[in-house]
């Protein structure tokens, strides 16, 4: 993802690409959703369960995962989400079926991400809401990515609190808490909330100096410190 050109202090806020709310997920998706890196947790994670397996419904979910992960993998989305028909049976089904293991949970996470790249936000809302785990940098991926499905609903406040979430989730991976915590700002300051913006990009700052949004945080913060009565959104 490129950051778009921020425009001189002076012009029309409303004009500012980065401000406008409708399409945030397609403008400011990475591949910081957590797809390699859930795939690396995930599939050393998976191992680790079928090898040190609780009980025989842990090793059934992970088994059961496995297939739906492949199609994850190369982009099949809906494959992913409800089977293939020989064999897959898909996350939608492992988490519902497998509902309270480790394989259960993750694959509420997989269908949660499906759904949002395939633009169906209302169901992963549904999913990543709900998903939870003690792997930092995946909790991380996943509040975000339901920032970015709450953004798409128009339902700023809890897309600005999910973002926060993120930032705050795995603060130590500088560049994408970064990149969240400056969503959050972007999203206040669209929405009018102009004094939480301007503490959010201090906070950027502040946090994360020498990530890109870092020094993009110093232009936001003199537009809204400066000239608040003219440039803030209205």
């Amino acid at each position: 993802m490129s950051d778009k050109k921020v425009h001189e202090v002076g012009e029309e806020i409303t004009h500012d690409p980065l401000l406008q709310v409708k399409g945030f997920w397609q403008r400011f998706q990475k591949p910081v959703l957590g797809v390699v890196i859930a795939a690396a947790v995930v599939g050393g994670g998976l191992y680790y369960y079928k090898n040190s397996v609780v009980g025989p419904k842990e090793e059934k979910a992970a088994d059961a995962i496995y297939k739906a992960q492949e199609y994850f993998s190369v982009d099949s989305l809906q494959k992913a989400l409800d089977g293939d028909g020989i064999g897959s049976k898909g996350f939608v089904a492992v988490a519902k079926e497998y509902s309270g293991t480790k394989a259960g949970n993750l694959a509420g996470y997989y269908a949660g991400i499906s759904y949002l790249r395939l633009g169906q936000f209302d169901k992963a809302v549904k999913y990543l809401k709900d998903f939870s785990t003690d792997a930092k940098q995946v909790q991380m991926m996943a509040y975000g990515a339901l920032g970015d499905a709450y953004s798409e609903q128009k339902k700023v406040d809890d897309a600005v609190s999910a973002y926060k979430k993120a930032a705050e989730a795995f603060d130590k991976d500088e560049v994408n808490a970064s990149e969240y915590l400056f969503r959050a700002a972007l999203l206040s300051e669209s929405n009018g909330k102009t004094a939480d913006a301007l503490k959010l990009y201090k906070e950027v700052k502040e946090k994360f100096p020498n990530t890109d949004k870092g020094f993009l945080a110093d232009k936001y913060i003199y537009r809204l410190s400066i000239e608040p009565n003219e440039l803030s959104v209205k």
